[in-house]
């Protein structure tokens, strides 16, 4: 029910250094859009790291708009852009290399997250990090393309799912959390994988891990 002009961004975003946002917000309707592009600008305006999450949620955007009409302006903001190769191109256009990962090398796929990051920069060059996840049958890993340097996570065997809801919001906490820290590409990809494939283990939406855990997962 939120509409443009009911948040005082200035004063909200007093103090801080970093937005983020999920592609999920604008999803719900036209206004939830418009009240994250202002929330946007004002970050922006403050000097502020932002980031995405290019969650798509088939089920949402039923408001009359495409995802690829609304959510290239809000990215053109960010500095940070997690995701996969497929949601890239449902919610930017930016087309996938691949159609799926059925079949797919982990070489292979790596190649086409650079081929699709590649674009994504073109299009969004104030994004100097981007990250891609990928969640198999029976490992989790990710990519993450941080400045000049691409990472790759290692492999993490993923077991017995308790819960799925979750997962990805962990991988972006984990990115932040690195960045923030300012670690090194390949410390931040397989710290944001770990906390993944450790909520995938918790029940609930919200994870419990402590950092000492995840880095015990490393």
């Amino acid at each position: 029910e939120l509409q443009p002009g009911m948040i005082n961004w200035d004063k909200a975003l007093e103090g801080c250094s970093w937005f983020h946002f999920s592609a999920i917000s604008p999803a719900l309707n036209e206004n939830a859009a418009l009240v994250c592009n202002e929330a946007l600008k004002v970050a922006s305006a403050k000097g502020l790291t932002i980031s995405v999450d290019l969650n798509y949620r088939a089920t949402l955007w039923q408001y009359g708009k495409q995802p690829s009409a609304i959510m290239p302006e809000l990215v053109s903001y960010c500095h940070l852009i997690m995701g996969n190769i497929w949601a890239a191109e449902t919610l930017l256009g930016i087309p996938s290399p691949i159609e799926s990962s059925v079949g797919k090398s982990k070489e292979e796929l790596v190649e086409a997250a650079g081929k699709s990051m590649l674009q994504l920069h073109k299009q969004y060059p104030l994004a100097q990090s981007l990250a891609y996840t990928f969640r198999l049958e029976k490992d989790y890993w990710g990519v993450l393309q941080h400045g000049p340097e691409m990472a790759v996570s290692k492999n993490f065997l993923i077991g017995e799912v308790v819960d799925k809801v979750g997962s990805g919001d962990c991988f972006m906490a984990g990115l932040i959390y690195g960045m923030y820290q300012q670690n090194k590409p390949v410390e931040i990809i397989n710290y944001a994988a770990a906390a993944a494939v450790g909520k995938l283990q918790e029940v609930g939406d919200a994870t419990k891990q402590t950092i000492e855990q995840v880095k015990a997962r490393l």
